[in-house]
């Protein structure tokens, strides 16, 4: 099992119990509309604008500001406990993207891809996921994700996930990922996006609520793309038609590796970058 260096910050991060309606979803209307793409402004990164939403990287100094708010919202609207879930320190093996609709923070999740620390969920499942690690496949994590319930829409979801699969297995290799959610919502992330559940229900103390351990295998993920990104129709249960083209991967996938490239002075030519 990987031991994190510092207990302390894990219990900071919430695990990810959805605060998204699978029902009665407002609609922003963006369906195969194109992608504007930006480059850096100021302190934020605007990846793109499709609609009436954008998606920035958000500011890692201020991860403890509408973020964090935005997260002890939803969560606490569902009843979890949010006591503990306080302002997140900047970790660089970490990649928090935030949408907005008007300026408004409207949605927000993070990857977290393995490192010596390990990842928030070997704090329940590490035996589980040491499994795969064991087997040389690298893994990562979807965390504190958080939908406002007056803007939820198969799109933006969609646009983040998308966001975060670029990240952790085109630019970073990723080959497996991870999520905890609550038993509810399993349903939920099984029909949407194909997770399978590898652990069984334990008691997050974070929240003071139950979860499971949820697996997605990323090549699944690149071949629902290469089959359905950009033919969303009204009615979709797959997030999979919501995800983007080809042409908008690669602009994206750019934008992604410029910002791993500042962060972390790695040169482009020493990452794989794939067109899903």
């Amino acid at each position: 099992m990987h031991l994190h260096n510092s207990k302390q910050r894990r219990f900071r991060n919430p695990y990810s119990p959805s605060s998204i309606q699978e029902k009665g979803c407002r609609s922003v209307s963006v369906a195969q509309q194109p992608v504007d793409f930006f480059e850096e402004t100021g302190e934020q990164e605007c990846i793109l604008t499709r609609g009436s939403y954008s998606v920035r990287l958000a500011d890692p100094q201020n991860l403890g500001g509408e973020i964090s708010t935005l997260i002890k919202r939803m969560y606490s609207w569902r009843g979890y406990q949010t006591e503990s879930l306080g302002a997140s320190s900047h970790n660089p093996n970490q990649l928090t993207l935030e949408a907005t609709v008007g300026g408004h923070l409207v949605g927000t999740l993070t990857l977290g891809i393995d490192s010596e620390e390990g990842l928030l969920a070997d704090e329940l499942y590490g035996k589980e996921i040491d499994v795969f690690r064991r087997k040389g496949r690298k893994v990562c994590e979807l965390t504190k994700l958080a939908i406002d319930s007056e803007y939820s829409s198969k799109e933006i979801l969609a646009s983040l996930f998308h966001l975060a699969y670029i990240h952790g297995h085109s630019i970073n290799g990723a080959t497996d990922l991870f999520i905890e959610v609550n038993p509810r919502h399993a349903g939920f992330y099984r029909r949407m996006l194909g997770l399978s559940q590898v652990g069984q229900e334990r008691i997050c103390q974070r929240v003071c609520a139950p979860a499971v351990l949820m697996h997605l295998e990323l090549n699944y993920v690149g071949a629902q793309i290469a089959s359905y990104a950009g033919s969303c129709k009204s009615g979709e249960k797959s997030l999979y038609p919501y995800f983007f083209s080809k042409h908008e991967v690669m602009g994206l996938a750019k934008q992604l590796q410029r910002h791993k490239i500042n962060q972390h002075g790695v040169s482009s030519t020493e990452n794989r970058v794939s067109s899903n």
